[in-house]
């Protein structure tokens, strides 16, 4: 039996959809439902959230960067064993990059494929009626993309519910929630996106509070009525990213956090093992592991404390004289010579790659990337095309005269140039690894 799912979608970032989910994904747990959250596009956080709240791991889906066969595969995991998955949009609903049809990354791209309502979250401060005629927008703008309801957010009061609920039901869409404007109920936010889940000290309370926001404004029952079942046509996992090794020595702590739920759960699907330590609790990469993968995260805010782990540094030496080390984004930047943190200081880093970054000069990196590997490295052997994405505010203060990893293109094939680095065992790029092309 497969589960039932709706998306949950918004005009813009910001509108509150994020806060709609995880209250839905914590009620719905809390009634004894088995619900998995799940993310279009690439976003290491909020998955984050949706496993806290539910206790079952969450999942990205993104139409770009993987292939059909492993989107569909994806899909029909997340809805295994499942009563409900509620799929979280990225950006607003239609937002995606110009591509072939189906291929934009958007979260409309999964509600056509897969038949899927979408739940609109209106942030409706600053207007009343103006609502209907965005709702109506959205559920004119494409008829393979079908709205199924709307929540109601950030209203002043009850006058203002009537005004905006009513003008939105005469044009026929439902209003299943109106949440009064509640600031506490506001995730904070940093410069990569929300704070990590892992890094709030009442965080199963919060979580609570949004559920206790959802009984309260939602109609949770009418909510689980308009969901639709998720049947995805059969696929597989080939396009997966291959495990880099056998044993896999994972940096995991507040520094390094990103890395994909379905990268790690593919990696244990095809036989490999785990074993994560703590560059930030001064410990060193397993010397019987077969690879090292430094994920992103936030390096640049435990600068000082990275410098410091002489252990760390030490066993990572030790370890690239003989085996496989990557880095991804945050995990590049401690590869490398120097560090600069957001105050200026400058911090030694690992220096078994040739380059220094900056956090205090900023300048947002953001896109989609496909990279042709020019030699094999823990992301793959030499020529594979690898489909991932690029967020950062880091940028380059020193190259540094180590060899180039791999050829960029953004998402609509435009060369980019060449991106990262490779010396020896080490390797490493900003470029965040999704699937095989």
């Amino acid at each position: 039996m497969t589960a039932r799912a709706i998306i949950i979608g918004a005009p813009r970032s910001g509108s509150g959809k994020t806060s709609v989910t995880i209250g839905i994904l914590r009620a719905l747990t809390r009634r004894g439902l088995k619900v998995r959250g799940a993310k279009s596009g690439p976003d290491y956080i909020d998955p984050g959230f949706h496993t806290a709240a539910t206790g079952l791991s969450g999942v990205n889906l993104d139409s770009w960067a993987m292939s059909p066969s492993l989107l569909n595969a994806l899909a029909a995991q997340a809805a295994d064993d499942t009563d409900f998955v509620i799929l979280e949009s990225a950006m607003g609903l239609f937002d995606g990059i110009p591509a072939s049809p189906g291929r934009t990354g958007s979260a409309a791209d999964l509600a056509r494929l897969y038949g899927l309502p979408v739940l609109l979250v209106l942030d409706v401060s600053g207007q009343s009626t103006t609502a209907a005629a965005v709702a109506k927008g959205f559920a004119t703008y494409d008829p393979d993309v079908r709205m199924a309801g709307v929540v109601l957010n950030r209203l002043g009061s009850e006058r203002h519910r009537r005004l905006s609920g009513d003008a939105i039901e005469a044009i026929g869409l439902p209003v299943v929630g109106a949440i009064l404007r509640d600031p506490s109920l506001n995730l904070p936010e940093r410069h990569l996106g929300l704070v990590q889940a892992g890094e709030y000290d009442d965080l199963m309370a919060h979580l609570d509070r949004l559920a206790d926001m959802a009984e309260k404004s939602l109609d949770l029952d009418a909510v689980m009525a308009l969901a639709a079942p998720l049947a995805p046509a059969v696929g597989d996992f080939a396009d997966a990213l291959r495990p880099p090794g056998q044993r896999i020595a994972l940096a995991e702590d507040a520094a390094f956090t990103f890395l994909y739920p379905h990268v790690a759960a593919c990696w244990r699907k095809a036989g490999a093992e785990i074993v994560p330590f703590s560059p930030l609790a001064n410990e060193a990469p397993d010397e019987d592991c077969d690879v090292c993968w430094l994920p992103g995260g936030y390096p640049e805010l435990h600068a000082g404390k990275l410098a410091a782990a002489t252990n760390f540094h030490a066993g990572m030496a030790r370890f690239a004289a003989k085996k496989p080390i990557h880095g991804e984004c945050g995990g590049f930047m401690v590869l490398g010579e120097a560090l600069e943190d957001a105050s200026g200081e400058t911090h030694r880093m690992l220096g078994l790659l040739g380059h220094s970054t900056s956090f205090a000069r900023r300048k947002m990196n953001l896109g989609y990337r496909e990279a042709r590997l020019r030699a094999d490295c823990p992301l793959g052997p030499q020529g594979a095309l690898i489909r991932g994405h690029e967020f950062h505010y880091a940028q380059m203060t020193a190259t540094g005269n180590d060899e180039p990893l791999a050829d960029l293109a953004d998402g609509q094939g435009n060369p980019l140039g060449a991106s990262g680095y490779r010396r020896g065992h080490v390797s490493g790029t900003f470029f965040h690894a999704i699937a095989r092309a």
